[in-house]
């Protein structure tokens, strides 16, 4: 498994952009949070910076390689990723909410995609019972930032380190 690195700041409105680092330490992509206005990021203050929640991953001169945005209509959630590169859009969703704990899915134009989330431990990407990515992020309360790792596999069907951060961010670390 190839293994990316990023630091995620523990203060969830900050919209810095973090670089993304390879296993040599080079610096490979960023990840940033982003608003579409200044309105929206100031109403998104209100709704604990969790409503109009976009996440982007950028090559190193600044142009969109993928991101994931969650998406509130007629009282439903779930998230939209979009790639930039293929133009292929992701649905992003929880299922089973009436039954105890949802299940995420990301549905994709050729594969159906499982993600376990885990608050502590790696949060892995699954399909068809396979780990094919997992993720994870680790608190230092002295720096007040995480340290997140992303370890994605030779046999997943993506492999696009973006994709897979973009959808991390949004879910995992920020969520509903």
């Amino acid at each position: 498994m190839q293994l990316f690195t990023y630091k995620a700041l523990g203060d969830i409105k900050s919209t810095n952009p973090q670089p993304i680092r390879n296993e040599a330490g080079e610096q490979e992509q960023l990840v940033e949070r982003v608003y579409d206005n200044g309105l929206k990021r100031f109403l998104d203050g209100y709704f604990d910076y969790r409503y109009f929640l976009k996440y982007r991953v950028t090559n190193n001169d600044g142009a969109p390689i993928f991101e994931a945005k969650k998406i509130f209509r007629r009282g439903k959630v779930w998230f939209e990723g979009k790639d930039f590169v293929s133009n292929e859009t992701y649905r992003i969703n929880y299922e089973n909410w009436r039954i105890g704990v949802p299940e995420l899915f990301v549905s994709g134009p050729n594969f159906n995609m499982k993600i376990d989330k885990e608050m502590e431990d790696w949060s892995n990407f699954i399909v068809e019972d396979e780990i094919i990515a997992r993720w994870k992020a680790n608190y230092d309360e002295a720096s007040d930032e995480f340290t997140v790792m992303l370890e994605l596999s030779e046999a997943a069907p993506v492999q696009n380190t973006a994709f897979y951060i973009a959808i991390a961010q949004a879910t995992l670390f920020i969520g509903v």
